[in-house]
């Protein structure tokens, strides 16, 4: 995956970019457009951003279903009970940003990076996370149950209450994190890769998944 810029002025189409103060409507296409300190709680469903930035927006119970996102840069956002349903990521990032209360099943990324973001309540089930990197982030009641996850890792990440029962994993990367947090225990890692002291902090939940019981005396 290639290096996500964290600054505005290093994104490749930054000198394309032009301010939209207006707001978002449903159905529309917004191509190489600066999205900053947008406010929105209305309805944006089957929206298109083509390779725009989107900076300090709030969204407080706005509708973006089937909304597609292709290299979009995301800093600094608020999303609050945002619908996302069925959306599509592709060549995108969100970085320091707070994702709260979002209903995203059924959603596709596809080369998308999270950093240093809080996502908290996110519900991803039937998603499609392909080529997906968590860095630095926190991951708190996020269910990824029935999700596809392939080449997904979580460097520096902090996982609490992340179900992944019935996914499906290939090539998941958790050796990274710094706390797993799977209320499911061992159900739906298969196809993740863990380290060792990871394994020790799962075993109780692994004997209890197997029907072992573990006694010293």
């Amino acid at each position: 995956m290639p290096t996500t810029p964290d600054q505005l002025a290093d994104l490749p189409y930054a000198h394309l970019l032009r301010p939209h103060p207006g707001p978002l409507r449903a159905e529309e296409r917004y191509d190489t457009a600066h999205f900053d300190g947008l406010r929105f709680e209305g309805q944006a469903s089957g929206a298109s951003f083509l390779e725009c930035a989107l900076t300090g927006v709030e969204l407080q119970g706005a509708k973006l279903r089937q909304a597609r996102f292709n290299e979009a840069w995301v800093q600094g956002a608020r999303w609050v009970a945002v619908e996302l349903a069925e959306s599509d990521w592709q060549d995108s990032a969100v970085l320091g940003s707070v994702l709260a209360g979002i209903s995203g099943y059924g959603a596709a990324l596809r080369r998308v990076v999270f950093r240093q973001c809080k996502l908290e309540a996110v519900n991803l089930r039937g998603a499609l996370l392909r080529d997906v990197v968590f860095e630095d982030c926190l991951l708190r009641d996020v269910d990824l149950g029935g999700a596809k996850l392939t080449d997904v890792s979580v460097p520096g990440s902090t996982l609490e209450e992340v179900r992944l029962n019935g996914a499906t994993l290939k090539n998941v990367d958790l050796r990274g994190a710094v706390r797993l947090g799977l209320p499911d225990g061992p159900q739906g890692l298969r196809g993740a890769l863990i380290g060792t002291a990871q394994l020790f902090d799962l075993a109780p939940q692994f004997a209890h998944a197997l029907g072992i019981t573990v006694k010293d005396s």
